[in-house]
């Protein structure tokens, strides 16, 4: 019996050691796309999530026809309100390394977006633009009831903290310790 246990150990051992590893990243899902047209250079972008909502993780992928071997670019996420743009170069995704990307990235708020796009290669530099990308709502409930609902366990917690100093600074005060055991 002493064996037998040994042996389905072992194998049991043998068979975890060597299992290939499970992938640590889940692939990127495409599930809609648009085109733009940088100069020269036709550029498909892909969004993991349709609709976009504010506030809500997604992965944007950007990819060049004839790929990002040769070519170089920017992206501009311009701001509907007005406020701060923000640029960046356009780098490889990090889970989908034959294009360019954004990992894990949110639109901050909901309106009417831009994205512009330059791109460099070798024929020549072109920008386009991608534009009435539409950003909905944040998904949920807004953010200040989000924040007070997730107070209450702590306000629970004082609660209780101060019911319970409450009643055994009573017993002190008078002189009486409290038994122990």
């Amino acid at each position: 019996m002493r064996k037998t246990l040994l042996a389905l150990a072992a194998v049991a051992g043998l068979l975890f050691a060597t299992a290939a590893p499970a992938n640590a990243y889940e692939p990127v899902n495409i599930v809609h796309t648009e085109h733009v047209q940088a100069g020269p250079y036709g550029m498909t972008i892909g969004f993991s999530t349709w609709p976009l909502k504010a506030m809500q993780s997604l992965d944007f992928t950007f990819i060049p026809d004839g790929g990002i071997e040769d070519k170089s670019g920017t992206l501009t996420m311009i701001n509907p309100e007005g406020g701060k743009n923000r640029t960046q170069p356009l780098v490889r995704h990090p889970r989908k390394l034959d294009v360019w990307g954004l990992d894990v990235r949110s639109m901050p708020r909901p309106g009417e977006w831009t994205f512009r796009f330059t791109v460099n290669g070798p024929a020549g530099s072109g920008t386009g633009d991608l534009r009435a990308l539409p950003v909905l709502e944040q998904p949920g409930p807004p953010m200040g009831l989000s924040w007070a609902i997730s107070t209450l366990p702590l306000i629970g917690l004082v609660v209780l903290v101060v019911l319970a100093w409450r009643r055994t600074r009573g017993r002190l005060r008078g002189g009486e310790l409290p038994a122990i055991g």
